[in-house]
């Protein structure tokens, strides 16, 4: 457990909660210990979704500023993988994973809600990637994850003017998946969204996610050759013939992950 990350456990979901007061700023070490979380988290087999939360009053206000603000080409060139590399770490996690976002997600914070699978965030919730506002680019997926998101004219217009969405603005424009009215837990939301998964067959949820996100970097013949190889991998699961069979006989499956 980090000082500013820590990874908790419970009924087979696995909570990352972002720790830095006031705005979750992402420092280098903050950066680090998120990385550990999601290693982490992908290795546990008992966790079988995850929710990243950063409380509720704020998500994560982007970078520490005050730290890039000292810092040369040299040192920039030098320290800006830390970010990737955890925001890399989120984006393999192999099971469902949900970002549940109060109040600001800006900048990196944006980042790794577009890193999640899904992204639930309060009434009064807002979104951006404002470091044109500040003379440089998004640098931990913002570019890359956003466009593939919301498509290429949408975050070309959040990228360059820098401005911020509000939550039903990123429910329309497909940034978010779901908006928790006022007075509700989004982190409750967040975890109702993903625990079906917990019970559900852990391997073919793997191969599916993982289908999507590879098959959207490749041409669509290799991509469907990819797609029929997991299919037939998953006949090699223990669920595949419990799910089957439990199809055939009328009754619920009792998936297991294995």
């Amino acid at each position: 457990m980090g000082e500013f990350v820590r990874l908790e456990k419970a009924e087979g979901i696995g909570t990352i909660r972002l720790d830095r007061p006031p705005m979750n700023a992402l420092n280098a070490q903050l950066q680090e210990e998120l990385l550990a979380a999601s290693v982490e988290a992908s290795a546990v087999v008992a966790i079988r979704a995850v929710v990243f939360y950063g409380g509720e009053k704020v998500f994560a206000a982007g970078a520490d500023i005050k730290q890039m603000l000292a810092m040369s080409y040299s040192d920039m060139a030098t320290h800006s993988g830390p970010l990737t590399r955890a925001l890399g770490a989120m984006s393999r996690i192999p099971k469902p994973v949900v970002a549940a976002i109060a109040g600001y997600a800006l900048g990196g914070g944006c980042e790794i809600a577009l890193a999640c699978d899904f992204r639930v965030v309060s009434a009064d919730g807002k979104l951006g990637q404002p470091e044109m506002l500040i003379g440089v680019i998004p640098g931990g997926g913002g570019t890359q994850r956003l466009p593939r998101l919301i498509g290429p004219a949408r975050a070309k217009d959040l990228i360059f003017s820098g401005r911020m969405v509000g939550a039903e603005e990123a429910l329309a424009i497909g940034l978010v998946d779901r908006v928790v009215p006022a007075g509700e837990s989004v982190y409750d939301a967040a975890v109702a969204l993903v625990r079906p998964y917990v019970t559900g067959p852990a391997q073919a949820l793997r191969a599916a996610k993982l289908a999507v996100d590879r098959g959207l970097e490749m041409d669509l013949e290799h991509a469907l050759e990819m797609e029929s190889q997991f299919f037939s991998d998953l006949f090699a699961t223990e669920d595949r013939r419990e799910g089957m069979t439990a199809f055939v006989e009328k009754r619920k499956p009792n998936f297991t992950g294995r």
